[in-house]
């Protein structure tokens, strides 16, 4: 059996749906808002290649690497977007948490955090993980920032690791959490969503 099975999660709003491909005319539409696909650090599909991108996670989900959601809002069944886990590892119990990405209109407000959330959650607290992991460019800033926001611990830096859309190599910086700092990560996470709900 799989360590990662068909689950739907839902918290604030947001839903994590299996990606399938129901869901490329969505998932093109999110990419378009905001040209994301231009951007050298992510793995945005250009609205075009949406079918490809699903069928390739679909692959990667049968080969038992990779298992991507759709990111929806939960009440009009909007795509936002898409995140998956991947590097699954049943024998150690370690998934990685990424193939991250929102559509611009909804980035900066609280889907990141309620995604990872549910994704923390589910990977700890039913998956029964012992290490969550992440991965991001070098020059991927922002990631870096969010993925340290949520607790998670740097590892280091995998030099001249993978190469980008353009061609050009990166380097990859590693983060992890372990399940034991899971439960302040969690409380943290919870303060930053009610006080993103007090502001609104």
């Amino acid at each position: 059996m799989a360590l990662v099975e068909p689950v739907i999660l839902r918290d604030r709003g947001v839903r994590l749906e299996p990606l399938a491909l129901v869901h490329a005319a969505g998932l093109a539409a999110a990419a378009a808002d905001g040209e994301l696909w231009k951007l050298r650090i992510t793995s945005v599909p250009e609205p075009e290649g949406t079918r490809a991108y699903i069928e390739a996670a679909l692959k990667m989900r049968e080969d038992g690497n990779r298992f991507a959601f759709a990111v929806v809002e939960d009440a009009t069944g909007k795509v936002l977007g898409s995140t998956s886990y991947h590097d699954i590892v049943p024998a150690v119990r370690r998934v990685e948490i990424g193939w991250t990405w929102y559509c611009q209109s909804v980035q900066r407000t609280h889907v990141n955090t309620t995604c990872k959330l549910l994704m923390m959650g589910h990977a700890f607290d039913t998956l029964g993980c012992h290490v969550v992991g992440w991965r991001t460019d070098n020059y991927n800033f922002a990631s870096q920032r969010a993925i340290e926001r949520l607790g998670a611990r740097k590892d280091g830096v995998l030099r001249g690791h993978a190469l980008r859309r353009d061609g050009t190599i990166r380097d990859t910086v590693m983060y992890s959490m372990r399940a034991g700092e899971w439960p302040e990560a969690r409380a943290q996470l919870l303060y930053l969503l009610e006080r993103h709900a007090l502001t609104r």
